[in-house]
């Protein structure tokens, strides 16, 4: 909490209305981070996980277990996975999904694997066409959908052209 306290105090004195708390690699974390936002009343978050695989979040806990725990807070906007393979987002959702009502946010790298050992990605991104899974996530139950690592910007422009299609009105409804 001490880590985190000056980020979130200077990020709220600079008028942040949401703040994205990332890449969080294992629930004490996260713990944290919604115990400190209880001490600046006018700041909602969603709360992102790493994940290792279909159900594990990067420390080996289990991601439905991270969720679950975060449901109920108030300050807490929204859940999800962030920074993980697009392989894995799928089950991912379905996993959130049984544990929250809360939106749940997916912003997938590319399905690269960073070497720190070498400061690069090694590998070839998982998807084809990351824009067309994007919308199996909206159907999976995703509702806020982007990119992080090694996603490009013609990945997001796939995404928001099928989001702004007027076709898909029920899209920019959260249920």
């Amino acid at each position: 909490m001490d880590f985190h306290r000056p980020r979130i105090r200077a990020l709220v004195e600079a008028g942040a209305d949401l703040l994205a708390c990332e890449t969080i690699p294992s629930p004490v974390e996260a713990q944290a981070l919604a115990r400190l936002l209880e001490e600046f009343p006018e700041a909602y978050a969603w709360i992102t996980f790493t994940g290792r695989d279909e159900t594990h979040v990067s420390e080996g806990q289990l991601f439905g277990d991270c969720v679950q725990e975060l449901a109920d807070h108030p300050r807490v906007a929204a859940i999800g996975i962030n920074c993980t393979s697009p392989a894995y987002i799928p089950s991912l959702i379905g996993e959130a999904r049984r544990f929250t009502a809360k939106p749940i946010v997916v912003y997938p790298n590319s399905g690269e694997t960073y070497v720190a050992a070498k400061n690069n990605w090694d590998g070839k991104p998982v998807l084809r066409s990351f824009g067309e899974q994007a919308h199996l996530w909206y159907e999976a139950g995703a509702r806020l959908i982007g990119g992080c690592c090694r996603t490009t910007p013609d990945d997001i422009r796939v995404i928001a052209g099928w989001a702004r299609d007027p076709r898909n009105a029920e899209m920019t409804r959260t249920p």
